[in-house]
């Protein structure tokens, strides 16, 4: 069965995570947090996205972005892959970084948007072992 298509239309505002394949840790240290917090400034930049907030997991991230452009694929589809091949790279692992494609759940009122800065901000950033 196919999936569906996105939601997507100018100034959307999105709750964005994306999680390592099987779950498997995708920031070892704070060399690649940074790398992927570097990553992710320069594509909300090139993309023109507005980030209001966002958080690293171990195994995960979540983003809560407005497209002004409804480009979030085109964002996601940078930042991912940017990042699974320095990941690859420095970690020598095979294989796929992030499971399946990442998920977006449209924010639609305020009330939503306050639930989802508040999940957001109080996710703890763990330091893993890679």
């Amino acid at each position: 069965m196919p999936r569906l298509p996105r939601i997507n239309f100018p100034n959307a505002v999105y709750h964005v995570t994306a999680r390592g394949n099987g779950r498997a840790t995708i920031f070892c240290d704070d060399d690649d947090r940074e790398r992927f917090r570097r990553q992710l400034h320069d594509n909300v930049r090139t993309h023109d996205m507005m980030l209001y907030a966002w958080v690293l997991m171990d195994n995960h991230f979540h983003l809560l972005a407005r497209t002004p452009r409804a480009n979030l694929s085109q964002f996601m589809q940078r930042l991912n892959t940017s990042y699974a091949m320095y990941a690859r790279y420095k970690h020598g692992k095979p294989g796929h970084q992030f499971e399946a494609r990442f998920k977006a759940k449209l924010v639609q009122e305020d009330s939503h948007l306050l639930a989802v800065t508040r999940y957001i901000h109080l996710n703890p950033i763990k330091i893993a072992v890679c």
